[in-house]
């Protein structure tokens, strides 16, 4: 069985280029130009965060809201484009420095869950019934300010909230070792298949891997997506680079290890993903030196770089891998799966 292949970014993918240790050294891009890049890239699908959707939003009420995310989709209409998910985005909020679902603060606990209703709100006026969860601030900085058997059961209620809000959505959460929080307590993905097992529907809930994420966990991209697709459970996948164990780099995809890359292109091909509708996402940040005029490069180049290496693990014969390995001549194996990239 093979996949089937479309590819989704966010309007955060194209970006200004500021980091922790300097401003922005490109111009912004106005929303409705990205929108316009996407088809001349290849690319068919939008991710959002709730605020990217509707950029007001805490300052309009629910049916305000809903209106302006409904205006959104006759847009995307127009460009072509198709909306993959809504994702809340608490991190930036005051109210969510310690945690949304997590905080230590009732009152910011209950905002977490009121902004979390209104991004299932945005999602359905857009089309989707796909929620994201990176729950960026779900942890800790200090070990004794959160009992973790409590924190686990306040986004296990969360979840059960967001499904008994909306019957028809599926959750998918995206894992992180760290990154703002030193300790976050979704490390992984086998975390996030076990938190579905806290609510009464575990099946609509599964989760998104991100290259980078499963790399700072030291383990492996595609034996991550492997563990995942053996649960059905592999919904969306954001694919790009890391160059070991820093910070979030989000570098193009097989920019640092084409032959990682191969293997995640493989797993997802060998495996049908994409057969019942899910995305290829490319969360890719530009370099900063990138000027105005080449700040979509990589975009681009992932996109690329993703289909070489299908052609390359399509045009592997499984009969010698399959001679070789039962030798257990893995030397033999080695090689010619780098003599087929760099024949590629």
């Amino acid at each position: 069985m093979t996949g089937t292949f479309r590819f989704s970014f966010g309007p955060w993918n194209i970006h200004e280029g500021a980091d922790p240790f300097g401003p922005e050294v490109r111009k912004t891009v106005p929303f409705n130009v990205k929108l316009e890049s996407y088809k001349q890239m290849g690319f068919d699908g939008v991710q959002f965060h709730d605020d990217d959707a509707v950029p007001d939003m805490l300052k309009m009420s629910p049916e305000e809201i809903i209106r302006a995310a409904a205006d959104l989709k006759k847009t995307l209409d127009d460009h072509g484009l198709t909306a993959e998910f809504v994702a809340p985005r608490m991190w930036f909020d005051p109210r969510t420095v310690d945690g949304g679902y997590t905080s230590n603060d009732p009152a910011c606990r209950k905002f977490a869950i009121e902004r979390t209703k209104r991004t299932i709100d945005i999602a359905r006026a857009l089309g989707t019934t796909n929620i994201v969860l990176w729950l960026a601030r779900e942890g800790t900085y200090i070990r004794e300010a959160k009992d973790p058997v409590t924190a686990t059961l306040r986004i296990g209620e969360a979840l059960q909230t967001m499904l008994d809000y909306d019957p028809d959505i599926r959750i998918m959460i995206e894992s992180k070792p760290n990154e703002p929080m030193d300790h976050t307590y979704i490390p992984t993905i086998g975390h996030a298949l076990a938190m579905g097992l806290l609510t009464n529907a575990p099946e609509r809930v599964g989760c998104l891997i991100e290259t980078a994420h499963a790399l700072l966990a030291n383990l492996s991209p595609s034996d991550e997506m492997g563990f995942a697709l053996a649960h059905k459970k592999l919904w969306s996948v954001h694919l790009n680079d890391q160059n070991g164990l820093k910070f979030d780099q989000d570098l193009t995809f097989g920019a640092v290890d084409p032959r990682r890359a191969l293997n995640q292109v493989r797993v997802l091909d060998r495996h049908g993903y994409g057969n019942a509708g899910e995305w290829v996402g490319l969360d890719v940040k530009a370099m900063r030196s990138q000027t105005d005029a080449t700040g979509m490069k990589h975009l681009e180049y992932s996109r690329k770089i993703f289909l070489k290496l299908l052609d390359i693990s399509r045009s592997l014969d499984d009969s010698i891998i399959e001679q070789l390995s039962s030798e257990h001549d893995y030397e033999e194996l080695n090689y010619y799966i780098i003599n087929a990239m760099l024949k590629g």
